[in-house]
């Protein structure tokens, strides 16, 4: 009997000790008030052209590939990404292009396998150019004509 019963307490005070520990060492819970605290507003500013993209295959336009982009970024910062608009589409291209290269634009392109990369290089890519004031980059409208 005592061959089972000193495994059976030790268990008990290992269990009661971890269990003690696992709550006293748990990091402190926010209250649910600040998870749920609302965000700053945001402003959506959309590009005002689209973008043209040519799929190549075998040194022929096989596709072309029609997109357009809309920032959000703080309030009030629809004029200056209008002013930097030029320096956004030419590094905006630049990835668009080679994404096209790369076969981002074949087969199941709009896939989110596909597109989040994309997304993460042109946000990327539009923070570099202006850091405060674009918190994402949206893909409002894609669409492709296979030749």
């Amino acid at each position: 009997m005592k061959r089972i019963l000193i495994p059976l307490i030790l268990v008990v005070l290992g269990l009661s000790a971890g269990l003690g520990a696992g709550l006293w060492l748990r990091p402190a819970t926010q209250p649910e008030a600040d998870a749920a605290a609302p965000r700053a507003p945001a402003e959506y500013v959309k590009l005002p052209n689209q973008f043209i993209i040519p799929v190549l295959e075998e040194g022929r336009v096989a596709s072309l590939v029609v997109m357009t982009l809309s920032f959000e970024a703080v309030p009030g910062s629809r004029e200056a990404i209008y002013e930097r608009e030029p320096k956004l589409r030419d590094a905006f291209l630049q990835i668009l292009f080679d994404h096209a290269n790369s076969g981002g634009f074949r087969g199941s392109f709009t896939d989110v396998t596909v597109l989040l990369p994309l997304r993460k290089a042109l946000l990327e890519t539009a923070r570099g150019i202006m850091p405060d004031m674009i918190s994402d980059v949206l893909i409002t409208d894609i669409g492709r004509q296979d030749s």
